[in-house]
């Protein structure tokens, strides 16, 4: 798992501080009860991120390939994210869903797991366990769902002699050097993707979510406060936190790290201007990625951010005593539940 690299406290901070606050500010030292962060704050993580994305072009949508699944249509598809970037993703379409009924949309971003060559091949049920085919599951459940890889995985992981961990650390020290970071790229890169599933002929264009797990949960909350086209979001197994990396002497995947964000809230504060929009979050109490002490106190920062605009019922979370960093079948149904109230049901 991405998470399991670990260095001294004196090491991470000395690695990273060039791109972070410092421990102890005000904004992390306070607890549940310190001020919900508004759109002051959310301005600052926009600035913190990069500053706005670029206005966005043609699609140019090319598919390339198409199969019959069993319950559901295959294809392998590109599409321009930037003027000069192409990249590859899978699109599932359940059976009997067509322009003439038509069906809600779920984007899926796939994990970390460090396999840089799997990327969006994982969820759309092509490589490595049934666990996480999770794109698969939801297209039998009737919905259309994207899988595009992630900047550094499956397709995207090759640039020139850099692939794998040398390319991701490429891809992050570059941004960073242009004022930027990786999670401004990701979220780029998956507003396209917004993009492409709601401009299908199949979907319900109001009717949008996204799922991921691991890094996937990561991208799940890192886009939903810029994209409001998605009415229900699921992240399963990740929402660390600054205090707790440095608690615990744990470093992540490069997405999590928004320079100079920590002068002003920690994750689960980005995580709270996703309300009111519908929200679940599923952890595992043994899963080290998302140290469980900080994980209680982090959903009760959104839980207060939700009822700060009267829309507490559209959060929700499961914590899984004794799991790890997995999608249990507890987990997968809750997944499957949320989407059900807030897509199919909306």
């Amino acid at each position: 798992m991405e998470f399991e690299v670990r260095l001294s406290r004196r090491g991470v901070l000395a690695g990273i501080g060039g791109v972070m606050a410092s421990a102890g500010s005000a904004a992390t030292g306070e607890g549940v009860d310190r001020p919900i962060r508004g759109e002051r704050e959310k301005k600052r993580l926009l600035e913190c991120l990069g500053g706005a994305w670029p206005e966005s072009g043609p699609l140019e949508i090319r598919v390339e390939r198409v199969e019959q699944k069993d319950g559901y249509r295959l294809e392998r598809l590109t599409y321009l994210v930037e003027p000069r970037e192409r990249l590859a993703a899978y699109l599932l379409v359940p059976n009997g869903v067509t322009a003439s009924n038509r069906a809600p949309g779920i984007c899926l971003w796939h994990q970390h797991n460090g396999a840089y060559d799997i990327g969006m091949a994982e969820p759309a049920g092509l490589k490595l366990g049934p666990m996480h085919h999770t794109g698969v599951d939801l297209a039998r459940d009737g919905y259309v769902v994207l899988c595009p890889d992630a900047a550094g995985f499956g397709e995207r992981n090759r640039r020139g002699k850099l692939n794998g961990r040398n390319l991701e650390h490429y891809l992050f020290a570059m941004y960073v050097a242009e004022g930027k970071c990786l999670a401004w790229k990701n979220i780029l890169d998956m507003r396209r993707a917004v993009d492409l599933l709601s401009g299908r002929p199949e979907v319900l264009a109001d009717r949008l979510g996204c799922y991921g797990h691991s890094m996937g949960s990561t991208h799940t909350w890192l886009v939903g406060p810029w994209e409001p086209r998605l009415k229900a979001l699921v992240g399963n197994c990740c929402m660390p936190t600054y205090a707790a990396m440095e608690r615990t002497d744990l470093i992540h995947c490069f997405p999590n790290y928004i320079p100079g964000w920590r002068q002003f809230g920690d994750i689960p504060d980005i995580a709270g201007f996703i309300a009111p929009r519908a929200l679940h979050l599923n952890f595992g109490e043994a899963d080290g990625g998302s140290p469980i002490e900080e994980v209680r106190t982090g959903v009760e920062i959104i839980r207060r951010a939700y009822r700060a605009r009267k829309a507490e019922d559209r959060f929700s979370y499961y914590i899984e005593p004794g799991s790890g960093h997995v999608l249990s079948p507890e987990m997968l149904r809750r997944v499957k539940e949320h989407f059900a109230r807030h897509l199919k049901n909306a």
